[in-house]
């Protein structure tokens, strides 16, 4: 009998160490700074833990913990690196683009997980569903897409809507992960072929707008000069006017004073006008006084004896130096 009490009491004082045991290493867990932990109670999501360092719970089957990264991670969509090398998935990465063209495009989609809860117990694989979220994103917008913006410079917006589209899955799949950037790696046509007659159509297009530029640019030149002159011809243009407004005034100066010295003269003043208006209609004419009072003509000349009376004057200069 006291054998078999002492093997009962020996058999209750491992039992009870092997309570103490579990009691004192279920009760205490440690969050480390790139992790964040979730708290079970009897298998129900109660809190999550954020805080690093050493944390206290009810003991096992109680309460357990389940720890999950914070940090950032990367879903290669189309290509995985191995060993340094880059393998190449063309059966995922092969599409088509608004226009009907195929292409070849795959991304990087960088993620983290936000509420672990969700991401634990809301999907079986929620890193499947992302992977097949981020197929059906690339593949509706690449399928929106023209082959040109795919290739050049619609890569951006692509990239922005690609990003748009799969953070409204997830947001709708509910599983706790939050998309922070979306890249794409390589856009590319499907053969050597096809990238050679794409590659031509690109730089005709780009010679094509070289030549619109210089032609626009050679326009606005000759724009700029066509101002210019006509500028210079409407400035010509008012200083010829406003000289023609000048001369008019000072005709009419002239007029006014010719008609005051014709009504206190008129004849003289008619005779006067006469003279001048010969002079200016017949220049280089001699002038002659004539009066004839019968069959002989006697007349007076005039310019012979202004030349010599301007020749005497001139000889007599000449003497006084």
């Amino acid at each position: 009998m006291m054998s078999l009490k002492r093997i009962y009491s020996f058999a209750g004082l491992i039992l009870l160490i092997i309570l103490l045991s579990i009691v004192a290493f279920t009760t205490w867990y440690t969050v480390d700074e790139s992790e964040q932990a979730v708290i079970l109670t009897f298998g129900k999501v109660e809190e999550g833990i954020t805080e690093p360092g050493l944390h206290f719970k009810m003991p096992w089957p109680i309460q357990s913990v389940e720890n999950l990264s914070k940090e950032t991670f990367s879903l290669q969509f189309g290509y995985e690196e191995k060993d340094g090398e880059i393998v190449e998935y063309d059966s995922e990465t092969k599409m088509i683009t608004g226009d009907e063209n195929i292409v070849l495009a795959d991304l990087v989609v960088q993620w983290k997980i936000t509420t672990p809860s969700k991401y634990l117990y809301n999907a079986d694989n929620p890193e499947e569903i992302l992977r097949d979220a981020t197929s059906a994103s690339l593949r509706s917008i690449i399928g929106s897409s023209k082959i040109d913006d795919a290739l050049t410079s619609g890569k951006a917006e692509i990239e922005a809507n690609v990003r748009e589209l799969l953070a409204s899955l997830m947001e709708k799949y509910d599983i706790g992960i939050s998309i922070l950037a979306v890249k794409l790696q390589d856009v590319e046509l499907p053969n050597d072929e096809v990238r050679k007659a794409f590659t031509d159509v690109t730089d005709a297009r780009e010679t094509m707008n070289t030549k619109i530029n210089e032609a626009k640019k050679y326009q606005n030149q000759r724009i700029n000069e066509a101002e210019g002159e006509k500028a210079a011809l409407i400035s010509r243009a008012e200083g010829d006017k406003a000289a023609r407004i000048e001369i008019a005034r000072g005709d009419i100066a002239v007029f006014d004073k010719l008609y005051v010295e014709y009504r206190n003269n008129p004849e003289v003043t008619r005779q006067r006008l006469v003279i001048e208006t010969l002079e200016e209609v017949l220049p280089g004419t001699e002038i002659y006084i004539m009066n004839d009072d019968g069959n002989t003509m006697k007349y007076f000349p005039i310019r012979p004896l202004e030349k010599e009376q301007t020749k005497t004057v001139t000889e007599g200069s000449k003497d006084n130096e």
